[in-house]
C-alpha cells in the first residue's frame, strides 16, 4: 500500500507509515478514504467486477474539505502548542487592526510591515519589465503574491492546511497594510522610502497617487482603500476560523 500522506510505498501490515510516521488509524478516521468501485460493486447476475480505483462522482466540496480540513492525529504536544499561540497572535493582531482606522497607519506601524516592504520593493523590480504603470503597481502585487503562493504552497504541496491558514490571513493582513497608502493617494502626508512624503516628492513616486491618477480614480482613493481594509479584514476573519477548526480537530485527534 502507500502511505496516504506521503505516498511512500510500503507493508500493507504496517500500523504506522515508515516515512512521515502517521499512525493510519487515526488518520483514517479524521481524514476517511475515498470510496472505491469494489466497494459499490454490484453482486446482481451479469454485473462487471470493476477494478479498484476512486469513484468519479464524489463531490467538489467533500474534496475540498477533505484538503482544507485535513488533520495528521499525531502532531505533538510542543507543535500543537505552537500553533496555538501563532493563533492567539493572530487574533490579538486582527483585533489591533480592526479597530483601527486606516488614517490612523496602525498597519503600518507593526512589525509585519517590515516583513512586507522587502516583497513591496521586489514586487516593483519584477514587474518593471511591462511598463511604468505595472512598476507601480507591482509593489502592492509583490506583498500579495508571496502570501498567497505561501498558502498554494502549504494546502497543496506540504499538505499542512495550518500552515495555509497562516499564511492566507497574512494575505488579508497586506490588504489591511495597503489600505493606508492607497487612502494616502490624494493626501500625500505618509513618509514613504528616503524621508519623502507624496506631497512633495516627484509624480510617480508614490505608487498609488499614480496608479489611481493614471487609472483616472483618483477621486475614489478613499473608498478604495475602504475596500481594502473590509477585504482584508474579511479574509482574517476567515483564516482564523480556518485556524481554529483546524486546531480543535488536531486536539481531537490528539486525544483519540
Amino acid at each position: 500500500m502507500n502511505c496516504p500522506k506521503c505516498n511512500l510505498a510500503q507493508d500493507d501490515a504496517n500500523t504506522i507509515c515508515n516515512g512521515c510516521g502517521i499512525v493510519f488509524e487515526k488518520y483514517y478516521k479524521y481524514n476517511p478514504p475515498l470510496k472505491t468501485h469494489n466497494d459499490e460493486m454490484h453482486t446482481s447476475p451479469g454485473s462487471v467486477i470493476q477494478d479498484s480505483q476512486p469513484v468519479e462522482h464524489i463531490s467538489l466540496i467533500d474534496r475540498a474539505k477533505q484538503k482544507i480540513l485535513f488533520v495528521s492525529g499525531d502532531d505533538d504536544p510542543i507543535s500543537i502548542a505552537g500553533r496555538a499561540l501563532l493563533l492567539l497572535g493572530m487574533a490579538y493582531l486582527s483585533f489591533r487592526l480592526m479597530t483601527s482606522t486606516i488614517a490612523s497607519n496602525y498597519a503600518g506601524e507593526i512589525f509585519l510591515h517590515i516583513i512586507n516592504l522587502p516583497f513591496h520593493e521586489a514586487g516593483h523590480v519584477v514587474f518593471r519589465l511591462f511598463g511604468s504603470f505595472m512598476t507601480s503597481l507591482g509593489g502592492t502585487l509583490g506583498q500579495l503574491l508571496m502570501p498567497a503562493i505561501l498558502t498554494y504552497h502549504f494546502l497543496f504541496r506540504s499538505n499542512n492546511p495550518f500552515g495555509g491558514a497562516a499564511c492566507f490571513w497574512w494575505f488579508g493582513e497586506n490588504f489591511v497594510d495597503i489600505a493606508p497608502y492607497i487612502n494616502d493617494a490624494r493626501d500625500g502626508d505618509l513618509p514613504l522610502l528616503g524621508g519623502n512624503f507624496g506631497h512633495s516628492s516627484p509624480y510617480g513616486f508614490h505608487d498609488w497617487e499614480y496608479i489611481l491618477t493614471e487609472s483616472c480614480l483618483l477621486q475614489y482613493d478613499k473608498v478604495i482603500a475602504k475596500a481594502s481594509f473590509m477585504t482584508g479584514t474579511t479574509i482574517m476573519l476567515l483564516a482564523l476560523v480556518w485556524a481554529g477548526t483546524l486546531l480543535y480537530r488536531q486536539l481531537m485527534a490528539t486525544k483519540a
